[in-house]
């Protein structure tokens, strides 16, 4: 297929590009440039199938941008809830209007696909500890969340026989990539472990939270998109596993397992509510060919050998471009982007 995949220059868009380019599919990249000053390592296996790229904001795409695709898979928005939560006003304009713009426009221009990256934070605060799945009601609790259900809402009536929509609710994402980020939970706890040997959660660590490696949502979207039109058109899965349900303290013990030498503590109950379990037995007997195949455990004694062997440190772990809110403040603070988020041209 000729794809469009938003976002090549983010956490999942950086290792999703070369790896679908490899699958045969004619790859372009689409992506604002915010993160391009964070590169983590080198990924040689990426370079001779980094794809052609477009720097364009989403809000300012239109139908002739998609001419000539066969389809597109929208990663490109604010990702995760500090950067939601930052300008929730202007997070809805990208991430709720904007993706939306996106999928009108590719259906004008006739694409025959879109797979949209929701993600699990819809469920937001679980029903009693019970697992939650495709058919549970959406709860979502931030600006981020709240953006992804509207997308799905808003986007569901653009499916018909002639543009196949697929709807991923990935789990919390872990695992490496060049455009590396340290704001999500398995992937800082691994850092803290190798930099200080030492986690010190700032809560009790009660809540649930799903997680999925970054390898296994990048099959999901290649099934999504090889998948016959009926099998995907119009529906939603949970990207991950459900054995891979764990409690936050959970997964620094696991962590701490990984990483020797490393103590554990814990804080107090956190005011934060987010807390769910979520089932994916859909995505495993309903999208051909998919099977989540990475584990907490095994995850983080990849991300222990990637730390050996790039010589992390401290340093870098802190470094701006590794965590969307500072890289987004700094663009801001040094007048490179304005407070809508649009890049300031001299």
């Amino acid at each position: 297929m000729k794809l469009l995949i938003t976002g090549t220059e983010g956490y999942i868009g950086a290792r999703m590009a070369p790896i679908l380019a490899a699958c045969g599919h004619d790859v372009t990249g689409l992506d604002t440039g915010f993160y391009r000053d964070g590169c983590l390592y080198i990924d040689p296996v990426g370079m001779p199938t980094a794809p052609r790229t477009l720097y364009k904001d989403l809000r300012t795409l239109e139908p002739q941008d998609f001419e000539g695709l066969d389809a597109v898979v929208h990663l490109a928005e604010l990702s995760n809830d500090p950067l939601g939560e930052n300008r929730p006003e202007i997070t809805f304009k990208i991430n709720h209007e904007g993706s939306v713009r996106i999928a009108k426009a590719a259906k004008e221009a006739g694409v025959k696909r879109f797979v949209y990256a929701s993600s699990c934070s819809v469920y937001g605060v679980g029903s009693g500890g019970d697992f939650l799945d495709e058919t549970s009601p959406p709860n979502p609790q931030t600006a981020y969340a709240q953006c992804k259900v509207k997308v799905e809402r808003d986007t569901k009536a653009l499916s018909d026989a002639d543009f196949c929509v697929t709807y991923l609710r990935n789990a919390t994402a872990y695992g490496p990539s060049p455009r590396m980020r340290f704001d999500i939970v398995l992937n800082d706890l691994c850092a803290l472990a190798w930099t200080q040997k030492k986690i010190a959660m700032v809560s009790d660590g009660s809540p649930w939270r799903p997680i999925v490696h970054i390898e296994d949502i990048i099959d999901a979207v290649r099934c999504a998109l090889e998948a016959p039109t009926a099998a995907v058109n119009g529906e939603i899965f949970n990207v991950g596993s459900t054995a891979e349900n764990y409690r936050i303290r959970e997964l620094a013990d696991i962590v701490a397992q990984a990483f020797p030498g490393c103590e554990v503590s814990a804080g107090p109950p956190s005011a934060d509510n987010r807390s769910y379990r979520v089932r994916f037995d859909k995505i495993e007997s309903k999208l051909p060919g998919f099977k989540a195949r990475w584990t907490a455990r095994r995850g983080a004694e990849e991300l222990r050998d990637l730390f050996e062997r790039v010589d992390f440190s401290s340093q870098t772990y802190g470094f701006r471009a590794f965590t969307r809110l500072k890289q987004l403040k700094y663009l801001q603070r040094t007048n490179q982007i304005d407070d809508d988020l649009f890049w300031r041209h001299r």
